[in-house]
């Protein structure tokens, strides 16, 4: 008859499972991360257009060990802002942003030039992937890939590695090969030009029509006409015009004071 009622045993028995629990929680939350874990942390910038894509990358990369998400952006501007700001370790930049993808990389570049870059792409266009590692990108991971394959990607890059899908890779050399083809195409024809015909076209970059050219070489605006028919032809080229773009383009002649390409005439 003298036994308390339940309800006088209930706050006994909550205190003492409710105690012991507490305590090692408290223990746990009072230990500051240590200086020589933060230096460690790979510290990350986002850039997408897209909400649900920074949210999912988010997620991601928070719950990465020794990855710090150092800040997000929606367009371009946001992005050459906070690189700037923050210098992040690694830049995630979706090749898919609806503003000039290649302009960002470029001004990242420029406003934190220590700073790693890797491309998130859905597509496999070889001409993208290339020009893009020549703006200094030194990864292209594909959105189909895994998460914890991102990861990884940005581990290797920060510890100065190139990342490349396989499939990219391939890609990206063929379209290196087909442009060093074509190069050395057009440095065999520019090789077969003689040293008059270098002259005549340095002075049409000048904008000089056939007979100042002629005077200026003190020959015959026949003479000037015959060459140019020669070049045009070893170039592969149509009129003058296009011989001065080409001439431009190629270093055989510069720009003038202006800095304004000739105009046809």
């Amino acid at each position: 008859m003298g036994s308390l009622p339940e309800s006088s045993l209930w706050p006994r028995r909550r205190a003492s499972v409710v105690v012991p629990l507490v305590e090692p929680l408290r223990d746990r939350t009072v230990e500051p991360a240590s200086a020589a874990q933060s230096e460690a942390s790979i510290r990350v910038l986002v850039i997408s257009d897209l909400l649900l894509g920074r949210a999912g990358l988010h997620h991601v990369l928070e719950n990465a060990p020794g990855i710090v998400l150092v800040g997000e952006a929606g367009t371009s501007e946001e992005a050459i802002d906070i690189a700037g700001r923050e210098r992040p370790d690694i830049v995630l930049i979706d090749l898919d942003l609806r503003a000039d993808t290649f302009h960002c990389v470029e001004k990242i570049a420029v406003a934190a030039p220590e700073s790693r870059m890797i491309a998130l792409s859905d597509r496999t266009h070889a001409a993208d992937h290339h020009v893009l590692i020549e703006l200094g990108a030194t990864g292209l991971v594909l959105k189909s890939e895994r998460p914890e394959v991102l990861i990884k990607a940005i581990r290797k890059v920060h510890g100065g590695e190139v990342w490349l899908d396989r499939t990219i890779t391939a890609r990206v050399l063929g379209r290196i090969a087909q442009r060093r083809h074509v190069q050395d195409a057009e440095a065999g024809k520019i090789a077969s030009l003689t040293r008059r015909e270098h002259e005549i076209i340095a002075l049409i970059g000048e904008g000089l029509k056939n007979g100042a050219v002629a005077e200026r070489l003190c020959v015959s605006e026949a003479t000037v006409r015959n060459h140019l028919t020669s070049i045009l032809s070893k170039l592969d080229l149509s009129d003058r015009f296009e011989l001065a773009v080409y001439a431009f383009r190629h270093g055989l002649v510069r720009y003038p004071d202006a800095q304004e390409p000739p105009t046809r005439g």
